[in-house]
């Protein structure tokens, strides 16, 4: 039995010209692809301020989320690629803010750098809707 696709845009500039799509779920899994810290305007947020853009990442992955149906709360992994791993502790404070009771499993990473230079990270969320307890 074939399962149902669905997919969302942010609004990137960046998804039509790739290809890609926000997120995509098939039946109850989400991929949410590497979020960069872009504002409505399509403008990078909190430039040189990792914190500012990781909170701006995983508000964006929220709202695809949601809009798929799905919530924080069902997330089951993350990825933080940052262009300095010296942010990676207060990035990761943001993480907590957001992630602090769900626990998912997350590797943080160092790369090169991004598309734009003014990001200083990306991060990218799997989630499994269903009813799962955290415990």
């Amino acid at each position: 039995m074939k399962q149902s696709r669905q997919t969302v845009s942010s609004g990137s500039p960046y998804e039509p010209r790739l290809g890609s799509s926000r997120a995509v779920r098939v039946g109850s899994s989400i991929a949410v692809a590497g979020t960069a810290p872009l504002g409505p305007d399509g403008k990078t947020v909190a430039p040189g301020d990792a914190a500012g853009q990781a909170r701006r990442c995983l508000e964006i992955i929220n709202t695809a989320l949601e809009r798929l149906g799905a919530s924080l709360s069902d997330v089951v992994r993350t990825r933080i690629f940052l262009t300095d791993i010296r942010d990676w502790e207060r990035v990761g404070e943001v993480h907590g803010e957001f992630f602090g009771q769900i626990r998912p499993a997350t590797t943080v990473m160092q790369v090169v750098r991004f598309t734009d230079p003014d990001w200083l990270l990306e991060i990218e969320a799997e989630a499994v809707m269903g009813e799962v307890e955290n415990r």
